[in-house]
């Protein structure tokens, strides 16, 4: 079996272009169900945001050795600041298109007794003009890359 090619995976410049999404968990104990309705109450304990949809796959290439840039659409809020945050502490540079109407998709998963209770999304489809802003950007960052994933 041959070793990973570490050396030349650092030389390697990929540009991840996609849905970008933030992923957050809210992890807790359940010890009652509500009053309210049949449901589980859970005590969140614990929150932990990650990296989605093609964030995701922008940190799985930059921990496999390669330099990452991340190309998409956030919206001018909380989760699109925070996915440009991650992105710095992962070691990917992004290069993301803000829309100033669009919320940024999050996905709330809530995690009881190590397993799933709900997810919760939130999503909306960008505009035009941030499209058109994202691909003048892709062509701009094209010829800087080695290879693109979408």
């Amino acid at each position: 079996m041959n070793a990973f090619p570490l050396e030349a995976a650092a030389r390697v410049r990929v540009l991840v272009v996609g849905d970008l999404m933030l992923d957050r968990y809210w992890f807790g104990e359940v010890d009652r169900i509500s009053p309210e309705a049949p449901v589980p109450v859970v005590r969140v304990a614990r929150r932990e945001d990650r990296l989605g949809g093609a964030a995701n796959v922008a940190r799985n290439i930059v921990s496999l050795g390669a330099k990452a840039t991340l190309m998409g659409i956030v919206g001018d809020d909380e989760a699109g600041r925070r996915i440009r945050d991650l992105a710095y502490d992962e070691g990917i540079q992004p290069c993301l298109v803000t829309d100033p109407v669009l919320h940024t998709t999050l996905k709330m998963r809530v995690m009881g007794r190590q397993q799933q209770l709900l997810r919760v999304d939130f999503e909306e489809n960008p505009n035009g003009n941030s499209l058109e802003s994202l691909h003048a950007d892709f062509v701009s960052q094209l010829a800087g890359h080695d290879m693109v994933v979408l």
